[in-house]
């Protein structure tokens, strides 16, 4: 009769640890998921998620993006390439799609983003994407 005291007592507290941990998930994973991820400041002043501009997945502290900045190096304006995040390059995950912000189509997997890096004398640098391959190879 002791042993079915004691299993009951063990079955109780195992569904009071499985109930407490999934009510602390529920209402605790938001908080951990916003300090996981790197913020920003928007132009109108609210704070959001950095974002990969070509598949718009938030990236975290962690995380940084693939680009390439070409020569001359003291310029206030230089040309830039932007091949992506972890997450659509060098491999692209599933359910994540590379898409440019400029012309709305899917970029392939060598193509990427064409930019211009402001380089400014107070604050920090500002990156405007201008197109990408497929826009490029339009123009031409």
């Amino acid at each position: 009769m002791e042993y079915f005291f004691l299993f009951i007592a063990v079955v109780i507290l195992v569904l009071g640890f499985m109930i407490f941990s999934r009510l602390s998930l529920k209402f605790g994973s938001g908080k951990r998921e916003n300090e996981i991820f790197r913020k920003q400041k928007t132009e109108d002043g609210k704070v959001d998620f950095v974002r990969c501009p070509l598949c718009n997945t938030p990236l975290a502290k962690n995380e940084d993006m693939f680009s390439r900045i070409y020569r001359p190096m003291n310029t206030p304006d230089q040309r830039m390439t932007v091949h992506g995040c972890p997450h659509c390059y060098p491999k692209l995950e599933a359910g994540v799609k590379r898409i440019c912000p400029v012309c709305r189509k899917d970029v392939p997997m060598d193509g990427e983003l064409i930019a211009r890096l402001f380089n400014r004398t107070e604050g920090k640098k500002h990156v405007m994407i201008t197109g990408c391959t497929v826009c490029y190879a339009k123009k031409k």
